[in-house]
């Protein structure tokens, strides 16, 4: 099964780690991310990845070699330009087949059962489910009693972008994941290639389709991306 490691990203939250190495290469008990969910998605049946690279892209490539690509069959999607994460799907699209595949940041760290999300997903015959969590955050997507995507909130400002419908009334907030389950037929939806982000286009494309809600907040999960809860997935690890 097939896979996709978004890792082009800056990093700059977790600067000075990433002074002199992209936030992939930043290691946890003495393990990059990068080895560490390469190794977890593996384990759970995805071994063909592609990783898309742009800040200090020749690290992880390197790192890649130095470790034969951990046995997998692993693709670089080079980024001279950072697209985001809609347009470096569109990038990568050449490398996917008719199968569904998966989406995952490289600064996650979870123990999410991605053969769990991946039944759920075929299930629900959605066109793109996204891992969801009831934990606080500033911006949420909401979902409606089906676990259909209907909008997205943010609490700061209070502005609201609904699906196609004319009230927010009864629909569930979630905090996104950064984990996704796609099929196939959304990437023609994505257009040529350029740089723009997913949660816009997911809300665009779930006026007409099924984007799914897999809820997995008793899961352990970690936001990477910030020194405090790298940390905190550290000790979490060493458990």
């Amino acid at each position: 099964m097939k896979a996709m490691i978004f890792a082009a990203g800056l990093g700059t939250r977790l600067y000075p780690i990433t002074k002199d190495r992209p936030k992939a290469m930043a290691e946890v008990n003495g393990i990059t991310l990068l080895e560490h969910n390469i190794r977890f998605i593996a384990a759970q049946g995805f071994d063909e990845i592609i990783i898309n690279v742009h800040h200090f892209s020749e690290k992880v490539i390197d790192f890649l070699k130095s470790k034969n690509n951990f046995g997998l069959k692993i693709e670089i999607s080079r980024e001279i330009d950072l697209l985001d994460t809609a347009g470096g799907l569109a990038k990568a699209a050449s490398f996917f087949d008719h199968e569904d595949f998966l989406l995952y940041n490289v600064d996650v760290v979870s123990n999410i059962d991605l053969q769990a999300m991946l039944a759920f997903h075929q299930q629900q015959n959605a066109i793109a489910t996204l891992a969801l969590r009831q934990r606080e955050t500033s911006r949420y997507l909401l979902f409606d009693k089906q676990n259909h995507l209907a909008g997205w909130r943010n609490k700061s400002t209070n502005d609201e972008i609904l699906c196609g419908i004319s009230s927010s009334n009864g629909l569930q907030e979630f905090a996104f994941s950064g984990i996704h389950i796609i099929s196939p037929q959304l990437l023609p939806l994505l257009g040529v290639i350029r740089k723009h982000s997913l949660t816009p286009f997911y809300l665009d494309v779930a006026k007409e389709k099924i984007i799914a809600g897999y809820e997995h907040t008793d899961d352990i999960w970690f936001d990477c991306g910030k020194p405090e809860t790298l940390a905190q997935a550290s000790e979490y690890l060493k458990r």
